[in-house]
């Protein structure tokens, strides 16, 4: 389909409604990452994927479609939808559609305030990195220590956080500084399969692979000293940051459902513009039963988060010395989801289904959902970049929640696809290049080092800033990477 790209300001971008869109999209970008989406789009993308911008205007088709197809500044393309895509559907009319969600379920970024400084640190960094590679396992097929049965996996799923806080991994607390308290209800183990199931009974408290990680990064900037006052954040402060989701299980979720959605879309006459965006009603049993699926994969991502937690605060007590009720939650926020929320649309609050694809929630001041330490500047947007670049620390605005349904970026975003990456870097060269720049590195697959070069992603100083500047989110504090563990 023939492309065209409005400029409504400078950082914010409408594919106009035509043919059979429903709405318009809608993307945040500036006049330089812009244009390459544009070109793409005209051009096509290598490998056959579908441009990005074709996406945004494809996800607009779909039945019950609210506002706007959403495209965040990190956009690039994805399964169906593109990643950094928000798109909210009516609770009633509305469809559920597996590429809106992705595999991931709930990857998201948890991210824990330390009482050290650089300065504390740096003499015990190559220590650090060690003691975490060893205790936080990570890589393609990863096993922890908690090992569980069946019926265990069934009440993990149900209680999600608080399962793994109930036996020892983490504090009460944690559950308070974590989104939804670390548990979506209505996940219904019956609608996720054995073989999900299977994946998963060595997994709590893993890392996996591609773009996860565990950082020890420190405060660089503080650019909102009020909401960083309110965080407890101060500049050189260190934190940890954990990256990761519901490994193999929700990745089995996905393809479980893909086949089920496909069907329904045939069922109920609903149009698709190719496979990836099959779905299903809302209302329907293909639907309820595969977003009750969902919230039982975002339970196993959160548990899995609160779990390397409690590994990473007892790798930092030896190392550091430092107790580890010391090391406090800041917060725990999810991107790769489908979830029931309430919004001002057409400046009527109503109920929807939010599509998070490569997005985060970004809920602004006054929401109930935001901890009450936080609720006059709306809670921590948790924004990953590179092993070798920045990561932000963001808020919410008034102008997000009616703009982005209370959504920004989740990370820098892809430039080079992992194939492109590993033909133009090499990791042992990485490994040497970043630790010359103080950035120690633990890993055990050099190719996934490849694909996770730097220089493989957009630059995330610039997504941030699109988001800042177009007043939907504002900046608190970037990070800087001291150490990462990789898979």
């Amino acid at each position: 389909m023939k492309i065209e790209v409005k400029k409504i300001s400078d950082f914010v971008w409408e594919i106009p409604r035509t043919g059979d869109m429903l709405v318009p999209g809608r993307v945040y970008a500036d006049e330089e990452t812009i244009a390459p989406l544009v070109k793409e789009a005209v051009a096509g993308k290598p490998g056959g994927l579908t441009p990005a911008l074709v996406q945004v205007a494809n996800v607009a088709t779909l039945p019950g479609i609210q506002t706007a197809s959403i495209a965040m500044a990190d956009i690039h393309p994805g399964y169906g939808f593109a990643i950094g895509g928000v798109a909210a559907f009516d609770a009633e009319k509305g469809v559920v559609s597996v590429a809106g969600v992705g595999f991931d379920i709930n990857c998201g970024v948890r991210v824990l305030k330390t009482p050290l400084t650089r300065g504390d640190v740096e003499p015990i960094k190559t220590e650090l990195a060690n003691e975490l590679f060893r205790d936080v396992p990570s890589g393609v097929g990863s096993t922890g220590e908690i090992r569980l049965k069946e019926s265990e996996i069934d009440e993990l799923l149900v209680k999600g956080s608080p399962f793994i806080v109930e036996r020892g991994y983490g504090l009460p607390e944690d559950l308070e500084y974590t989104e939804e308290g670390g548990c979506i209800k209505g996940a219904d183990p019956r609608n996720v399969s054995s073989r999900a199931k299977e994946r998963q009974f060595k997994q709590v408290g893993t890392l996996g692979s591609g773009n996860h990680y565990l950082e020890v990064q420190y405060i660089e900037e503080i650019y909102d000293l009020v909401a960083a006052g309110i965080y407890g954040l101060f500049k050189g402060q260190v934190v940890i940051s954990i990256h990761c989701g519901s490994r193999a299980l929700g990745h089995q979720i996905g393809t479980d459902y893909l086949k089920t959605l496909e069907a329904a879309s045939r069922k109920y006459g609903i149009p698709i513009r190719g496979r990836e965006l099959v779905c299903a009603p809302i209302t329907s049993t293909e639907g309820k039963k595969y977003i009750s699926a969902v919230n039982a994969g975002m339970n196993c991502a959160f548990a899995n988060r609160q779990a390397i937690a409690h590994l990473a605060r007892g790798a930092f007590a030896r190392v550091a010395g430092v107790k580890p009720e010391s090391i406090r939650m800041l917060y725990d926020v999810a991107h790769n989801t489908c979830k029931f929320e309430t919004h001002t649309v057409n400046g009527v609050d109503k109920k929807v289904l939010i599509h998070r694809k490569g997005a985060t929630r970004a809920f602004g001041p006054g929401r109930e959902e935001v901890p009450e330490a936080y609720r006059s500047v709306g809670h921590p947007l948790l924004v990953g970049g590179t092993m070798g670049t920045a990561s932000y620390i963001l808020r919410g605005t008034e102008k997000g929640m009616i703009e982005c349904f209370g959504s920004t970026v989740h990370g820098a975003g892809r430039s080079l696809s992992r194939i492109q990456s590993k033909r133009q870097w090499r990791g042992a060269e990485l490994l040497k290049e970043l630790a010359e720049k103080g950035i120690i590195i633990r890993s055990g697959s050099m190719s996934g080092l490849a694909e996770e070069a730097p220089g493989a992603y957009k630059d995330v100083d610039r997504v941030v800033e699109i988001m800042h500047r177009a007043g939907v989110n504002r900046k608190v504090a970037r990070l800087r990477p001291m150490v990462c563990v990789k898979g």
